[in-house]
């Protein structure tokens, strides 16, 4: 393929761009890709924003043109923007922009839809099996390995797999192409063998932490990834049972209104003011009055990098108080 790549190239560089394209969503296929590496491999390639949407599955996945991942649970779709069905599903695959797609565009559209028609195939087959007895028990570091091996053949889980973490106390085991429930707070652990499910469990669950309910009283993700935080769980664990002072602040800041919260937690993950007002639906003008009574209750500027970064650990810092279990 990319033999075939280069010679395209050589008498026409789109057709070429185009092949290689196809070469490597077959080869994410291959690789058996999840959903947002597949759909970032779309907004990279594209060089556009890509949103897939399967309302009745609650699936979104939102990746701008550089990789980063949007944690917008219910995204404003334009119906001028470009987009493909994913063949067999209800999920549809956008690509952000008003203008007609060029050929490499209109490629990485079906080449990715068809990507995407193969992981939900192979994902809406896996039944989760409901055993909490066994969860429990495959979850629990100070139960011998060999009932824990056990339990977790009563789950259907021999190889590599992930804890899972949900709002109200429950957990769950996956495989890694389990599907992760619908509706509710959730916290994933990294993968690991089954006999070390029970640190995989203990990080979904202080992930679960972090999550948010996406409202104006509690924004942020409702999804938060363990293998994805870096060293957040340190700073998590450092600060807890402590009064810290930007938290307070941030407190304070969410009495001037209704939407204070939303609007700096927007400013905090959007990667400009323009993108937050539009994550907001809201215009640009009044995302500026906003912010400037937003910062003088939270006692420092958040336009700056230093500001910002001070803003996002308050927010997470917030967010794992609230959650504590």
């Amino acid at each position: 393929m990319n033999d075939l790549a280069l010679r395209l190239a050589a008498l026409d560089p789109e057709a070429g761009a185009a092949v290689r394209v196809i070469g490597h969503f077959d080869a994410l296929t291959e690789a058996r890709a999840d959903l947002q590496s597949i759909v970032r491999s779309a907004a990279e390639l594209a060089d556009c924003p890509m949103l897939l949407v399967d309302r009745p599955r609650g699936l979104v996945v939102r990746v701008q043109a550089d990789g980063t991942v949007s944690t917008a649970a219910d995204p404003v779709v334009d119906p001028g923007w470009p987009s493909t069905q994913v063949a067999g599903t209800d999920a549809v695959l956008w690509l952000e922009g008003t203008n007609p797609p060029g050929t490499v565009q209109a490629v990485v559209l079906e080449r990715a839809a068809a990507a995407i028609r193969t992981v939900l195939q192979r994902t809406r087959s896996r039944r989760v099996v409901d055993d909490p007895a066994s969860v429990e028990l495959v979850l629990d570091a100070a139960a011998p390995e060999a009932d824990r091996l056990a339990a977790a053949r009563r789950l259907g889980v021999t190889t590599t797999a992930r804890a899972v973490a949900l709002a109200g106390g429950r957990s769950l085991v996956l495989g890694l192409d389990g599907v992760l429930p619908e509706g509710v707070r959730l916290g994933v652990g990294p993968a690991a063998a089954v006999v070390d499910l029970p640190a995989s469990g203990e990080q979904a669950r202080l992930a679960l932490r972090l999550t948010a309910e996406g409202t104006e009283d509690d924004p942020g993700p409702r999804v938060v990834h363990a293998d994805g935080l870096g060293a957040l769980p340190l700073l998590v664990r450092a600060a807890d049972g402590s009064d810290v002072p930007d938290v307070r602040a941030l407190e304070h800041a969410a009495t001037v209104g209704p939407w204070a919260l939303a609007t700096l937690d927007a400013v905090a993950t959007a990667t400009s003011l323009r993108d937050a007002a539009r994550a907001l639906h809201v215009h640009h003008s009044t995302l500026q009055d906003r912010l400037l009574h937003a910062e003088t209750a939270l006692g420092w500027g958040v336009r700056e990098p230093a500001g910002r970064l001070r803003l996002q650990l308050a927010l997470v810092l917030r967010r794992a108080a609230h959650h504590r279990r």
